[in-house]
């Protein structure tokens, strides 16, 4: 640090007597002066010094001056107890006084708010009061500061205190000094940092100490012991540093942590005052003696470099390491002046005023960055340049070199013949490092650190500026004092070049041929003896390593990354493409190495062009220098075809079928032409040649046109070109059918494949028409069958079957599947049977019926049983085999029917809200249910519910024991949650009713006359005669009806012509039933000599006592069946095989309708009901209109 006076001026008065300058203060543009010398008020030009003008208004003394932050006024206290308030433009405004005088003010820097101390108390003035509000003190006030915030005012005291107040006046803080009343504060000030997390204030007293607090009243480390009385403490406006003047009659620097840096100006009398300037490096001090010297501080760079790390002083008092690579940095506080820095591999030396450290790294990783110490010299040295290897430090004062041991053992000194101007470590083994030294003579010597003699390695006749030495050690550069770059070979002594302008010079480390030097704000970086390439970069190269340029700019080092571009190009130009290559190893960019790699390959230096591929990572430029390689292993050698190869894959395609012709290649330049679509070219280059080869052109052209999405192109290219089936392919696949019927209909009919391709497409296109007319040209029948099937075009493809009865299944089977699909099951049975197909027929019924049932659709699965129960009977009726299979079948499958059918009102009445059933229908139809869930329950079919409603019904209708009944057996069962309540709701109130049913719900059997229970165990059959119960299909009441059989011999037809006859009249007479028994059965008889006709044989002797458990059929004769009237007969007539079956209503007046296809029998009214709601039969789905 160097102090430069820039202006002095010594104030006197009229008189010529010396005025004592008490304070000084900057206009905080730092334009102005504001001096407080005698009793005026003086205001200087900072720049040069000059006195702009005197101002008179205080009577005695000036004590003290501030200046406002915003730089609009400024104020001065006197001896005289007045403060007069000045604006910038130096004219005095306000005045005020006080009952003592003067000894500080200060503004706030936040509100502008003035504090003025005097001897015995302080006042706060801002513009907008009226008044000054004043505050008694205990002892006199020296001197007084704002915190940065502008919230609290600290004020030193001659009692050793300060005493830390907020805004109004109140005490909020109060510091003691140790020293007391002997140590009186003369000095105080606030750290201006932003970057401090607290408030830090200095404090200086007479006790000779300097010493830091923070606001709260702690102390920050320990007193600093003066040697001198510190009048005034100033901070820079960083906060970064402070400037104290004093009794010493010189101001010094100290670090904001008070470690003194040195002496900024000495004078010749006591320093009252010193101020540093807003946000600048210049200071000014004020005299007991009338003097103002102005001061430009001057921080010079100290530092070191090795390689990529970089150690520079900061603060004055630190040292930051930085690794010029990865970025990092490291600060190593030494809390001393830092007065010279080394750096060489992993050592660190520090000089400060009294000793040396020497810091090592932890580690020998390159980008270790820990140091720490590995020794100390206690001594205090004199040196210009330190220099530090691995086992000793050079000290170089003047011409005197020194290497001094760790342990601060001087083993060797050399002695120059002039000025040592630059010195360097060049590297070597530990202990015996090579150093470089250039001298103000000229001279360049090699020093070794164990060896006590100098080699000289060549002298010149200027002074050296600045040296370096190539990587292998065959080079030097020296920069010259005429800013000159000369380069020397080593070995021969012989200037190589030198290069103007330059004020350091750098080898690279990585390349031998390449240096940089710096100069005039460029950087000129030279390779081999081409010329120098330029570009703009400000500052001192001190580094090239690789693609990196280290460069120093004022106190920042910076890398640079060059992309040694420049010359690499130089080098290709000459063709030198292994020199080139190594150069963009140092660090180009991606475009230059591609075009290093096709320079090389265009060159034929297939070694470097692969490499330099392998860099961009250009896979088919390496192939094709593979194959090249390959090819010159087998023995090719006609580098003009592998250029032509080459120019091709570069796109120079003309240039390379020159080459191909001119190496007798024609083919391969013709397949180069057609693999890039070049068709015109191609044909060009083939002239007239084989029509054959034009021919191939054509289809490649079409190849092409394809695959660029022109197809109508392509398309027509084929066909011209004779590809038929491409063509197809092509039109088919974008639908064009008015071109695809005009081949069909050119092509020949013996062209089977090409028309068969446009068949398939017209199908895919639904032009059944055209395919139509294509496969009859093709005589293709089954292919014509198949595509009306397809098109569903049922007719057309009836009509083929009855001239071509061989397609008949693969015309009837699928119609049958169509028919299924659509719900046209009647139609698809007999398209079935048509194609002989009954399992197929059974196998969609069984499975329709099983997703019905799974589906709780159970009319459909009523009515599809039905409907399979009579595919059952087809079939046993043309299937003898099958016969009793399929009977079986069809008696289960009728069976299910009826159960499903009468389910669905139980499973609607359950599950849905409300039911369209009558309370009795619904009690019958449960009680049915029950009585034929005995044995096994279908699929689907839910005990519960049934019991459920009948439960409720029986309820409702008065059969509280059955009621009682059917909630005691669904106690037995899993009921579900939905039902939980109510049904045990049911079952405890069932039990407050009487324990028997209602007499008119009793079913009578209409043979026996016998009264049945209401849930009976053996069925659906009386108790007494076993006679089976013939039931309603809709309301499912007991209808008055009883069958009969025929007696053997009596045809059906015979048997209905009988009952169609009139009944003759007879005479009167008992007629007996005749009971017969023979072997294991019994059947009543009515005679044949029947007496009296008028007695029908039905009721002759109906209440008759059964024997056996057998049930007795009725079996009647020719003239019972005579003695009938026709509509009291009712006739099941069932198709073969199946015999009829008959049945005789006892209450001729209930009228009984049955239906002719399902045979159920209902109530005349119901059926007509549901006929009209339904418009079929609610049984079988039997349309009404049908006959």
């Amino acid at each position: 640090m160097r102090a430069v006076p820039t202006w002095i001026d010594k104030v006197h008065d009229r008189d010529k007597v010396e005025q004592c300058i008490y304070d000084l203060a900057f206009k905080p543009d730092g334009t102005q002066l504001i001096v407080a010398a005698g009793n005026r008020v003086l205001v200087y030009d900072t720049s040069d010094g000059t006195l702009i003008q005197p101002l008179k208004g205080h009577k005695d003394t000036v004590y003290c001056v501030a200046y406002a932050r915003d730089g609009k006024r400024f104020a001065s206290g006197s001896a005289d107890k007045s403060i007069i308030i000045w604006t910038s433009k130096l004219e005095g405004i306000l005045k005020y006084t006080h009952n003592d005088s003067i000894q500080c003010v200060a503004y706030n820097p936040v509100t502008h708010q003035l504090a003025s101390c005097s001897s015995g108390d302080f006042g706060l003035w801002s513009p907008e009061q009226k008044s000054v509000s004043k505050h008694k003190v205990s002892s006199k006030i020296t001197c007084c500061g704002w915190t940065n915030d502008g919230q609290y005012l600290a004020l030193g005291m001659m009692n050793g205190v300060v005493s830390i107040r907020n805004k109004n006046g109140e005490e909020k803080v109060k510091i003691e000094r140790p020293g007391g009343s002997a140590s009186p504060i003369w000095s105080i000030a606030w750290n201006p940092s932003k970057d401090e997390h607290n408030d830090i204030l200095a404090v200086a007293d007479w006790g000779q100490r300097l010493s830091f607090y923070q606001l709260s009243g702690k102390q920050i480390g320990k007193d600093r012991t003066l040697n001198y009385d510190p009048c005034c403490v100033s901070y820079f406006s960083k906060g970064e540093y402070i400037v104290m003047g004093g009794s010493d009659k010189q101001a010094s620097l100290y670090t904001k942590d008070g470690v003194r840096l040195g002496t900024v100006g000495e004078q010749n009398s006591w320093v009252w005052t010193c101020r540093v300037k807003p946000d600048s490096n210049y200071v000014v001090l004020g005299c007991q003696d009338g003097t103002i010297a102005f001061y430009q501080l001057i921080f010079s760079t100290v530092h070191g470099l090795y390689k990529d790390r970089y150690a520079y002083r900061d603060s004055m008092t630190d040292v930051i390491v930085q690794h010029l690579i990865t970025e990092q940095k490291v600060r190593i506080k030494c809390r001393e002046l830092v007065k010279k820095i080394a750096i060489y591999r992993n050592r660190l030396a520090i000089q400060l005023p009294e000793k040396i450290l020497i810091y090592e790294l932890y580690s020998d990783d390159s980008s270790d960055m820990h140091y720490r110490v590995k020794e100390k010299i206690c001594r205090r040295f004199e040196c210009n340049l330190l220099v530090v290897c691995s086992q000793h430090i050079i000290l170089c004062q003047e011409k005197r070199l020194q290497c001094l041991s760790f342990t601060s053992v001087k083993e060797k000194e050399w002695l120059m013949e002039s000025l040592i101007r630059y010195i360097k470590v060049i590297g070597g083994p530990p202990g015996r490092e090579g150093l470089l030294v250039g001298l103000k003579n000229g001279a360049i010597l090699k020093i070794f650190v164990d060896n006590p003699f100098a080699i000289t390695l060549l002298k010149q006749s200027t002074s050296v500026r600045c040296l370096d030495m190539s990587a292998s050690r065959n080079k030097l550069a020296v920069v010259d004092e005429h800013n000159t770059c000369l380069v020397y070979d080593i070995r021969t002594k012989e200037l190589l070049f030198q290069e103007p302008n330059a004020n350091s010079v750098a080898w690279n480390t990585q390349c031998e041929d390449m240096l940089c030097f710096s100069g005039s704000g460029y950087l000129n970086i030279k390779a081999s003896n081409f010329p120098v390439h330029q570009q703009k970069l400000q500052g001192f190269v001190v580094g090239y390593n690789g693609s990196k340029i280290f460069c120093l700019h004022v106190y920042s080092m910076s890398a640079v990354e060059v992309p040694q571009s420049a010359p690499m190009y130089q080098y290709l130009e000459r063709k030198m493409f292994k020199e080139a290559y190594q150069i963009a190893c140092l660090g180009v960019t991606d475009s230059d190495w591609r075009d290093l790699a096709t320079e090389a390959l265009e060159g034929l230096d297939f070694d470097t062009a692969k490499k330099a591929f392998i860099r961009v990572r250009d896979l088919r430029y390496l192939e094709l220098i593979n194959s090249i390689e390959e090819r010159k292993k087998r023995g090719e050698s006609s580098n003009e075809l592998f250029l032509a190869d080459v120019y091709a894959y570069q796109g120079k395609f003309h240039e390379a079928a020159k080459l191909y012709k001119k190496t007798g290649n024609e083919p391969r330049a013709l397949s180069m032409y057609t693999d890039l679509r070049m068709f015109e070219y191609a044909k060009e280059f083939l002239g007239s040649a084989d029509p054959k080869d034009t021919k191939m052109l054509i289809t490649k052209q079409a190849d092409w046109a394809k695959n660029i999405n022109e197809p109508r192109a392509a398309a027509e290219m084929y066909l011209s070109a004779g590809e038929h089936l491409k063509a197809i392919d092509i039109i088919g696949d974008h639908g064009w059918v008015d071109m695809l019927i005009d081949i069909a209909r050119k092509l020949d009919k013996a062209e089977r494949e090409p028309l068969a391709k446009c068949a398939s497409y017209f199908k895919k296109l639904k032009h059944h028409g055209y395919a139509a007319e294509t496969y009859s040209k093709m005589g293709d029948l089954r292919a014509l069958v198949l595509l009306h099937v397809d098109a569903c075009h049922w007719d057309e493809a009836f009509e083929l079957v009855e001239k071509h009865p061989q397609f008949r299944d693969e015309v009837y089977v699928p119609y049958a599947q169509w028919l299924a699909e659509n719900d046209r099951f009647e139609e698809a049975q007999k398209a079935f049977h048509k194609a002989g197909r009954q399992g197929e027929a059974v196998k969609v019924l069984e499975q329709l019926t099983h997703n019905a049932v799974v589906e709780s659709r159970f009319n459909d699965a009523a009515y599809y049983y039905w409907m399979l129960s009579m595919q059952c009977l087809d079939i046993a009726r043309e299937n003898e085999s099958q016969k009793e299979e399929m009977l079986k079948k069809f008696h289960r499958f009728q069976h299910l029917a009826e159960l499903y059918h009468v389910y669905h009102s139980i499973q609607r009445y359950t599950d849905e809200p409300f039911s369209s059933h009558l309370p009795e229908t619904l009690f019958n139809i449960s009680r049915f249910l029950l009585h034929n869930l005995t044995k096994d329950v279908p699929l689907g079919i839910s005990k519960v519910n049934t019991l459920y409603a009948l439960a409720k019904q029986s309820k409702a209708l008065g059969a509280f024991k059955l009621a009682r009944h059917a909630y005691e057996k669904l106690q037995g069962l899993r009921i579900p949650a939905c039902f939980q309540e109510s049904m045990e709701l049911g079952s405890l109130t069932v039990r407050s009713k009487p324990f028997h049913d209602s007499e008119d719900l009793v079913p009578m059997c209409y043979r026996c006359s016998t009264n049945n229970p209401l849930l009976n165990n053996q069925g659906n059959v009386c108790i007494n005669c076993r006679q089976p119960f013939i039931f309603s299909a809709s309301s499912y009441e007991v209808l008055p009806l009883v069958e009969f059989y025929l007696e053997e011999g009596i045809s059906d037809e015979e048997a209905v012509s009988l009952i169609d006859l009139e009944v003759p009249p007879v005479d009167r007479k008992a007629a007996r039933w005749q009971e017969m028994s023979s072997g294991e059965s019994q059947s009543l008889k009515l005679d044949d000599s029947v007496d009296d006709p008028e007695e029908d044989p039905f009721m002759a002797k109906l209440s008759f006592e059964q024997g056996g458990s057998e049930f007795v059929p009725v079996v009647v004769s020719r003239a019972v069946l005579r003695s009938m009237s026709r509509r009291d007969v009712l006739i099941k007539r069932w198709p073969k095989p199946l015999s009829w079956q008959y049945y005789r209503s006892l209450l001729p007046d209930v009228s009984i309708t049955m239906c002719p296809s399902c045979f159920q029998m209902f109530h005349s009214e119901d059926y007509e009901l549901l006929v009209l709601q339904h418009n079929c039969c609610p049984y079988c789905r039997r349309p009404i209109d049908e006959n």
